[in-house]
């Protein structure tokens, strides 16, 4: 087995059946990858219809989410031409909507304000937790349709169902932030997800929404927990944060945190929530 670039998926190479797929989506780059382990892989037209239904949903996330395009949803609250409260449960797009901003100040308030989607030049941008938030998604839409083996990269947030292969789980490497081509550390999601910040390669992008400065709490975060979504918001939290993270970190029970410190220490910590 041979590492892929990082962070990204261990190439695991199967016996049976294998679909991947590359859509540019987002502002980056989303993979799929569909494996046959214990049981068959369905015909290839489901197969393939399978994974036109994910490519279909990563465009409506992109119509309704994104800050960038003058006909979303998101964008009409940042430009005020529609009010949060004048959004309706009963239309689809709101409905998402309403429910992601609700998440975003549950993240917000748990993180203490390290991760505040309001605290941006232009208004309300939920990027930092969508494209997580969809991720997972995706993957679930392709195990409802019989493909229980898929993994969902977007961008480096990773999603993971199933196996690789036979008795092989899905193994995600963590990038040295001084060299991409090195792994500092490989995780076994198992039914659950990876999400990595780090400064390392936009440079100073990620902005501390309680000072308005480049945030610098850490170098790079890893987060390995159930939910994709919350995993990019702890991650970004940590980089903005660092070791003042970790009591909001602790508490929480099945997630775990990998965080590299602010140069020119050169240090690392790791940090596993407990039950309260």
């Amino acid at each position: 087995m041979s590492a892929a670039a990082v962070p990204g998926v261990e190439v695991v190479r199967a016996a049976g059946r294998a679909v991947h797929h590359v859509e540019v989506v987002w502002g980056t780059t989303v993979s799929i990858d569909i494996r046959e382990v214990d049981e068959r892989l369905p015909a290839d037209e489901v197969l393939w219809d399978a994974v036109a239904d994910a490519v279909r949903f990563m465009h409506w996330v992109d119509r309704v989410f994104s800050p960038f395009r003058p006909d979303s949803v998101v964008t009409a609250l940042r430009t005020g031409r529609r009010a949060e409260s004048a959004l309706s449960l009963n239309d689809g797009d709101d409905w998402a909507v309403l429910g992601v901003l609700e998440r975003c100040r549950a993240a917000r308030d748990l993180t203490g304000g390290a991760f505040d989607p309001w605290a941006v030049p232009g208004g309300f941008d939920p990027s930092g937790y969508v494209k997580g938030w969809a991720a997972e998604r995706i993957a679930d839409r392709l195990v409802r349709r019989g493909l229980p083996h898929v993994c969902v990269n977007a961008g480096g947030d990773v999603v993971t169902r199933g196996l690789a292969a036979p008795a092989q789980p899905w193994r995600v490497g963590v990038r040295h932030p001084d060299d991409p081509l090195a792994v500092v550390r490989t995780v076994t999601p198992g039914d659950g997800a990876v999400a990595t910040s780090g400064l390392y390669e936009r440079g100073a992008h990620i902005i501390d929404p309680r000072t308005g400065q480049p945030a610098a709490g850490a170098r790079a975060a890893t987060v390995v927990g159930p939910d994709a979504g919350l995993a990019e918001v702890l991650a970004t939290g940590l980089v903005v944060a660092g070791r003042d993270g970790v009591p909001w970190f602790a508490g929480l029970e099945g997630w775990e945190a990998f965080v590299i410190d602010p140069l020119p220490a050169p240090t690392a910590w790791s940090v596993r929530g407990t039950a309260a």
